[in-house]
């Protein structure tokens, strides 16, 4: 696929079987804690283009998800998250992001989750670097009935690079609570990972991958950790626009189950 900011595989990660990179992502080893299910995508380097903006509606069903209430929190079995991504490129190194979040689930109706906003720097394609680097930095609220932590933080390095077919992308990402449970521990480390291959032209391959293993220095047990793989399809609509459908499986028990997601962007000037 050409890169450009459209077919850039953001949606890059790692999963197995009939997408050949299980492999891969076994040995690898999530978005700000992967089971908050409403942006699932890993990023690419590129940011938008100077002067563009891009609308991203981000559709996520969580078909087995957490069936009771934890830390006062809604379960989200069953739950559809859906997400308004609005990104506006302010120059050829730096856009910002904004979102905002929905959740629907049977007995709840359509519900506000909460927004958050996201400035990106990326090292500009003049400096000649043999990978693809930017820095991602995104805070925001989230109320208490979908996350103990309703103020967060994360800090998102993001490093990539396109090999003939073969795309891969690796966002090692920390993530901190500023407000609710886990104010006072230390940052959380967040990995994504994926590796892409174009099928043809228009049909892109993707396997994603999606960790939460809890405090640096202090990783959690691999049972209350989170490892989510997803295979996903990405489809060349046109210069622009963006099309992603994956299905993701979890790893562990503390992993929602299987999770089909969907993402629909459109770039205009």
């Amino acid at each position: 696929m050409k890169s450009n900011p459209l077919h850039r595989p953001r949606y890059v990660r790692a999963l197995r079987g009939w997408l050949l990179t299980a492999g891969l992502l076994t040995t690898v080893g999530a978005t700000a804690r992967a089971q908050d299910n409403y942006e699932i995508q890993v990023y690419g380097s590129e940011t938008v283009p100077t002067a563009h903006t891009m609308f991203e509606l981000h559709s996520n069903f969580t078909f087995e998800g957490q069936r009771a209430p934890a830390d006062g929190t809604f379960p989200d079995d069953h739950a559809e998250h859906e997400t308004l991504e609005i990104t506006h490129g302010f120059n050829s190194w730096f856009e910002t992001g904004f979102y905002l979040f929905t959740s629907e689930r049977s007995g709840q109706g359509v519900q506000w989750v909460g927004d958050h906003i996201r400035p990106r720097f990326r090292v500009p394609e003049s400096w000649h670097w043999p990978v693809g680097v930017s820095l991602s930095q995104e805070i925001g609220y989230q109320r208490s009935q979908f996350t103990p932590a309703t103020w967060s933080y994360e800090l998102r390095p993001i490093v990539d690079k396109k090999i003939g077919r073969w795309y891969a992308s690796v966002n090692p990402t920390l993530e901190r609570a500023l407000r609710g449970k886990g104010v006072d521990e230390r940052f959380e480390f967040s990995p994504n990972v994926a590796l892409t291959y174009d099928l043809t032209k228009k049909v892109n391959l993707a396997g994603e991958y999606y960790g939460a293993m809890g405090p640096l220095g202090a990783i959690d047990p691999l049972r209350e950790q989170e490892h989510q793989v997803f295979g996903a399809v990405n489809l060349d609509l046109g210069p622009n626009w963006e099309f992603n459908f994956g299905y993701g499986v979890g790893l562990t028990g503390a992993t929602d189950h299987t999770v089909v997601k969907m993402i629909l962007g459109r770039l205009v000037p």
